[in-house]
């Protein structure tokens, strides 16, 4: 495996890391969604012709230890033994989101297949949804990453990029097959967890309104005390551990939105009627020990040897409460992985990925999620 990582700006091309001896069979694009316009991916598609070239906008992009903001980041590879499928779906033609993940997983040939990354839509697309669909689709135990796309703090409009192609409500799942591919992943989030469990008695998808019985604003204002006058961003700093029945599976969830009228939050991923949530609050040093914690699971089992290249996608509210510290939990991910692995990603509006190495892929909140790729 090669690969290299350039920067395009209207002036040209600087390359950053790495240098590409052969041609590029992949390309991952992260940039602000207003530098995804047709004069910049033909620019990229000019560059690398014949590549895939797939990727989203962002709420910054991940260059190595850097945060980049405002930038058309890409990270060619070229693949010794690995041919790739990329297929792509649209919310409008698919129906809803549960049938977009049927239809992406559905049109990837399933022969060889070793791991799917998945891109999405980051406010239209219901990721939670979208990855029942891609199970439902998939063989059971199949590796499935990816997130779902920013637009910085301004939840305004994401956009998908595949080919030379950029639209809202779109996704895209990547298939890699052969057997000299190695795969790791790893997500974790390094809050801190306080109070009781609650019942979750009323929700209706990602929309909460009852925890115990109780409203659910008034119940989480009282917990945030002075911090509920700042409403919904404060709650970046105070997500919700959500659970099954049983008190396993945890997810973190984040707060996108309130209700004053109804007294009910809208959160970013299903709220299931029968689960169980826990309130969270920032540890700014065990959020940096989360990301180096995804790196170490995504190297469990790596009987091929050391990452060559690594994909992060991080939750842009991490980014808002680690603020100046925020390329620390990239510095920690370098530090797990190696000198040798190239480091590329962006801050999302979701994670995609099991939550252990053994679990079923979910949608996350607020977590650093780490895929790992080495050929043998």
């Amino acid at each position: 495996m090669q690969s290299e990582q350039a920067i395009w700006a209207e002036g040209g091309w600087q390359t950053l890391h790495g240098h590409l001896q052969q041609p590029a069979q992949l390309v991952l694009l992260f940039a602000a969604r207003e530098w995804l316009t047709p004069v910049c991916l033909e620019q990229v598609a000019r560059r690398y012709p014949g590549a895939l070239l797939l990727g989203c906008s962002t709420a910054g992009e991940i260059c190595d230890t850097r945060v980049l903001d405002g930038t058309v980041l890409v990270t060619a590879v070229h693949f010794a033994a690995t041919p790739l499928e990329l297929v792509s779906e649209s919310l409008a033609a698919a129906g809803d989101s549960t049938a977009m993940g049927r239809s992406l997983a559905a049109r990837l040939p399933q022969a060889g297949l070793r791991h799917v990354l998945v891109l999405s839509d980051g406010l239209e697309v219901n990721g939670t949804e979208l990855v029942a669909g891609l199970r439902q689709g998939l063989p059971s135990g199949m590796g499935i990453t990816g997130g779902l796309a920013g637009d910085g703090t301004a939840f305004g409009e994401t956009r998908v990029v595949c080919g030379q192609h950029a639209a809202s409500g779109l996704a895209v799942a990547l298939g890699f097959y052969g057997e000299r591919l190695r795969v790791g992943h790893g997500s974790l989030g390094g809050w801190d967890t306080f109070g009781p469990r609650r019942l979750i008695t009323r929700a209706a998808g990602s929309v909460l309104y009852e925890l115990d019985g109780q409203p659910a604003l008034a119940l989480y204002k009282r917990y945030l005390g002075e911090h509920a006058a700042g409403l919904p961003f404060s709650g970046l700093h105070f997500p919700l551990a959500l659970s099954g029945p049983d008190g396993r599976g945890e997810l973190v969830r984040t707060v996108q939105a309130i209700n004053e009228a109804e007294g009910s939050m809208t959160f970013a991923g299903a709220m299931p009627e029968g689960s169980y949530a826990r309130l969270m609050k920032a540890n700014l040093e065990r959020l940096i020990d989360g990301a180096a914690g995804a790196a170490r699971q995504s190297c469990v089992g790596r009987e091929g040897g050391s990452a060559q290249l690594a994909l992060l996608i991080s939750c842009v509210g991490r980014r808002l409460v680690l603020e100046q510290r925020v390329e620390e939990e990239l510095e920690s991910v370098r530090e797990l992985l190696g000198p040798q692995a190239l480091l590329c990603g962006f801050y999302s509006y979701g994670e995609i990925s099991p939550y252990l190495p053994t679990a079923r892929c979910e949608l996350h909140n607020q977590t650093m999620t780490i895929t790992t790729f080495s050929e043998s």
